[in-house]
């Protein structure tokens, strides 16, 4: 008998404690994400962030005045597009929603490289010129599954797999809309995290890992990496 209730016990902290670190479950109408946390320590936390006092909330807190409808620069970007993100860092409303957006530029052949947000999936709008859009399963199949999207077109990219989009054109830029499932959905290109991580990963290891020379490992290594998610 005492077994079975300490079992029972177990199973009911894990839900709580599960329902606790789940972002997307709102106890509340209004958790809002207080930036000036250092200022703000008497405030409970949620989600990790200082909750702001209820009484003290307005419609400011829900809006950003982001300029999504302008064009954003891309030729800074060697990959050649800029991933402009609303996340939970930049509207304190998102805190709890479980939700962010973000606007993607592309310049004529520029693309959004390989990578992955660990905690979010992505869906995908055109709303001008087309893309190359993919994604690849995990192991063991590791199946490519692409699709070429014109405007008003809509793409999935399930959670935490690796995708891309590629603009094809060789004069026209392209758009698009995305919705990630996450206040902060996170995002690691992967060029980036293997061969530009601090401190770097030792070149024995890559070499092995991708079947070519140390001299070609320390030549990716020495490149710079870009971010282009802002």
């Amino acid at each position: 008998m005492f077994a079975s209730l300490t079992k029972l016990n177990l199973h009911i902290i894990h839900f709580s404690k599960s329902h606790q670190c789940d972002h997307r479950r709102g106890r509340l109408d209004t958790t809002l994400a207080w930036r000036h946390w250092r200022w703000r320590r008497s405030y409970r936390r949620v989600n990790g962030f200082p909750c702001k006092d209820a009484k003290d909330v307005s419609a400011d807190d829900f809006f950003l005045a982001a300029n999504l409808d302008k064009p954003m620069d891309t030729t800074k970007s060697k990959a050649g597009s800029n991933v402009t993100l609303i996340n939970v860092m930049k509207l304190a409303g998102l805190n709890t929603l479980g939700i962010s957006m973000a606007r993607i530029d592309y310049a004529p052949k520029g693309q959004n490289p390989p990578h992955t947000h660990p905690r979010a999936t992505e869906i995908l709008t055109v709303i001008e010129g087309s893309l190359y859009v993919g994604f690849v399963t995990s192991n063991q199949e590791n199946r490519l599954f692409t699709k070429t999207l014109n405007k008003g077109d809509v793409f999935v990219f399930p959670h935490g797999l690796i995708h891309f989009q590629f603009n094809p054109s060789y004069d026209k830029p392209a758009v698009a809309i995305a919705a990630l499932s996450s206040q902060n959905p996170g995002a690691i290109t992967i060029a980036n995290a293997v061969f530009g991580s601090n401190p770097p990963i030792s070149d024995d290891v890559l070499a092995k890992a991708f079947q070519v020379d140390k001299k070609t490992v320390d030549w990716l290594q020495a490149q710079f990496w870009e971010n282009n998610h802002n």
